[in-house]
């Protein structure tokens, strides 16, 4: 685990506890390249799908062919990343079924396990919440680096919406301007850590997975989410997309 984030312009305190899964993302976060530039194309998703290989106990993870890149395939690369580490650790222990089941294919959204992760609203919320391996929330103030963060640049959610799925890692100051910081793929660059006002997140809705054993029920998923695979050409609300990823109502 590493303690803090440096930037040029700031530095970040992380305070995830060693040992949970948020530090171990946090760990993963510091092993991805750099850059390789953003796109999503047919050839960043083939990029992706190449990146991960399955293998006998376990998986292999290459993000380094996975360029180049987009937010979601880039935080699930940590994801998976993490979830091996575990496994490595013999910390959880997840069959090859499971392992098969979370690869990145070529899904569409809201079908499988990644194209539940990778669909527009709160993909990878309601996901978590389905697997009943952690919960979700829209807290700043509850927001610890490392939760996975779906950032909604206005209040569409769905067909219209502007998204940005990333990592977390806290908010600092800069030129007295408040700005939340992440990483993720972003643009123009590709992989790597950006700071944005925070006046300009319309809505934030944070993922914290808290129990990633429960991963061994993918493989037993429907096979789709009609919800999230109705989001490419139907609009719901910010109220719609809480309630289906089991955030209670404040």
């Amino acid at each position: 685990m590493f303690s803090r984030i440096l930037t040029a312009a700031a530095a970040i305190t992380v305070t995830a506890v060693a040992g949970d899964f948020n530090a171990i993302v946090l760990k993963q976060i510091e092993s991805m390249p750099q850059g390789g530039g953003y796109a999503t194309t047919r050839a960043a998703h083939d990029a992706l799908q190449s990146s991960v290989r399955i293998e006998s106990g376990g998986v292999r993870i290459r993000p380094e062919l996975s360029v180049p890149s987009y937010c979601s395939g880039a935080t699930y690369l940590v994801f998976l990343k993490a979830v091996g580490e575990l496994q490595r650790r013999g910390q959880i222990r997840l069959s090859r079924e499971t392992w098969e089941a979370l690869r990145p294919q070529r899904l569409a959204d809201g079908h499988g396990v990644w194209g539940r992760w990778n669909a527009n609203g709160p993909g990878t919320a309601r996901l978590v919440h389905e697997l009943e391996m952690g919960r979700s929330f829209t807290s700043f103030e509850e927001a610890r680096p490392g939760d996975f963060l779906k950032i909604f640049w206005t209040d569409a959610v769905g067909k219209k919406e502007r998204g940005h799925l990333v990592v977390y890692l806290g908010t600092e100051t800069i030129d007295g301007v408040e700005h939340v910081r992440f990483w993720s793929s972003n643009k123009p660059a590709g992989f790597g850590q950006k700071s944005v006002p925070r006046t300009e997140v319309a809505r934030a809705l944070f993922t914290r997975i808290e129990a990633p054993e429960r991963l061994e029920r993918a493989a037993g998923l429907p096979k789709s989410d009609s919800y999230l695979a109705g989001l490419l050409q139907n609009e719901s609300s910010f109220a719609e997309a809480l309630r289906l990823s089991g955030v209670p109502r404040g």
